[in-house]
């Protein structure tokens, strides 16, 4: 199995080969936990967890290394933790219990490394002091800043020059400072704010240094991958590079880096101020299936930009309801999942995912059509093969089918009851009660579509 990524270091697809097959290693950036992880937080999440479950695939689940990491010290944070009276520590237990937990709900597998910020303070004294001993760094009133202009071939992620980077960017003016685009790795900690003692003064890291800390002590100097939201790109992980690269003299950070498009809610910029900002736990809050979350944010090409609806989300529960009514059918073969090779193919071509799941929608029409036990057999062996690399289908088809979505009348599973009723009543020659089953129906806003695959049914 050859996998394609699209590196945005490179600007082009590549062949993707591990440095180690027996040990891929991959990092992604995690959250900042201040909050609820809105939407647009969930996005890397899932998309990278399609990746993750790839590359356990064709190298084995014990030969990958997955690293997520924690923020746990921010301005927010701290602001949060002075508003309600509570020591900061406190805040970042309740708010990453949180993140675990509406996390699970979108069917992410956990990585196999969650390292918090607070916990590898040490790890970025270290690497501040090998910046400072070759001239990429230096100490000035309190602050630690990475020199930009000691790097030559500072901007290479992003491909913008220095000056381009300066005009685009909000960049902070301050005295200390010897060039503009220079930025802060240590600053230095009041009384009451959060510190660890350092060469510089009591003080805390700067939010770049945290990443290029924790993956090299966990996944070592250079490693495969490196995965994030387009956001990231500049400054942080270019500054991210920058710091890696300088520090160790290497000419890469990571080989391949991805990158996920932004989420947009109604066709607008998520934002508090348009009323259209939401987190997943308000979405799971207000009845919406995790898994239907998740395949509304995995229906795009994950490098492109996504609109998130509520409409969006009640569809994708929808083709969820078709997916599981066909496996509730056949709920008495067993199988070995097992991926077509052109599911795998989808995936394997830079994560395309709406590929897959359209290839998903063809095999639940083979399962239906399927007139033999050894052909729905393989149908679902194929379905749940496929189910297995997207994170779907993960429940009991009954289970699902019998849960009546808040506020949405009839549960799925009544309405494969109707559809069966009308049936019979078709093959009997009752057209007047199969009528009255379809505009009954009708009547409750569940249209039907005969098709030569059978019936199926959708909430107008």
């Amino acid at each position: 199995m050859t996998i394609h990524l699209y590196n945005t270091l490179r600007r082009e697809k590549q062949v993707f080969e591990p440095i180690d097959p027996a040990n891929v290693r991959m990092y992604v950036c995690g959250p900042t936990v201040s909050d609820y992880a809105h939407i647009g937080n969930a996005r890397p999440v899932v998309c990278f967890d399609v990746l993750y479950r790839l590359l356990r695939h064709v190298y084995g689940a014990d030969h990958v290394t997955y690293v997520r990491n924690i923020t746990d010290i921010d301005d927010k944070i701290m602001a949060a933790a002075e508003k309600n009276g509570e020591t900061i520590e406190s805040v970042t237990t309740r708010t990453t219990g949180w993140y675990h937990q509406d996390m699970a709900a979108v069917g992410a597998l956990p990585p196999d490394r969650e390292p918090r910020a607070t916990e590898f303070v040490p790890q970025m004294v270290t690497l501040i002091e090998q910046l400072v001993s070759k001239g990429h760094a230096y100490a000035a009133e309190g602050h630690v800043l990475f020199n930009v202009p000691s790097m030559p071939d500072y901007g290479g992620l992003s491909g913008r020059s220095l000056d381009d980077m300066i005009a685009g960017a909000r960049v902070e003016v301050a005295p200390y400072k010897k060039h503009p685009a220079d930025f802060v790795l240590w600053k230095p900690s009041e009384a009451n704010q959060p510190g660890w003692p350092s060469p510089w003064g009591r003080g805390r890291p700067g939010w770049h240094i945290e990443c290029s800390a924790m993956a090299g002590e966990l996944l070592g100097e250079v490693f495969d991958i490196h995965a994030g939201g387009i956001d990231l790109i500049f400054p942080h992980h270019e500054n991210e590079i920058a710091q890696s690269r300088c520090a160790h003299g290497s000419e890469v950070m990571a080989k391949f880096w991805l990158h996920n498009g932004f989420v947009q809610v109604n066709g607008q910029k998520m934002s508090k101020s348009l009323g259209n900002f939401f987190t997943v736990h308000q979405l799971l809050d207000e009845g919406f299936r995790g898994e239907a979350i998740r395949l509304a944010l995995l229906s795009a090409h994950y490098r492109q930009p996504i609109d998130i609806t509520r409409d969006g989300i009640q569809e994708a529960k929808i083709q969820l309801d078709r997916f599981y009514g066909a496996l509730a059918k056949v709920s008495d073969i067993e199988v070995d999942p097992q991926p077509t090779d052109q599911i795998l193919a989808a995936i394997a071509d830079d994560l395309n995912t709406p590929w897959a799941v359209s290839q998903v929608h063809e095999l639940v029409t083979e399962l239906n059509k399927a007139t033999t036990p050894a052909k729905k057999a393989a149908a679902k062996a194929a379905i749940l093969g496929a189910a297995g690399l997207l994170g779907i289908l993960s429940q009991d088809p009954m289970a699902w089918l019998q849960q009546n979505d808040s506020g949405a009348g009839r549960s799925a599973a009544e309405i494969e009851e109707q559809i069966a009723a009308r049936i019979a009543a078709r093959k009997a020659k009752d057209f007047a009660e199969a009528d009255r089953i379809r505009d009954t129906l009708a009547a409750e806003g569940i249209l039907l579509e005969d098709g030569p695959a059978g019936t199926t049914w959708k909430r107008s």
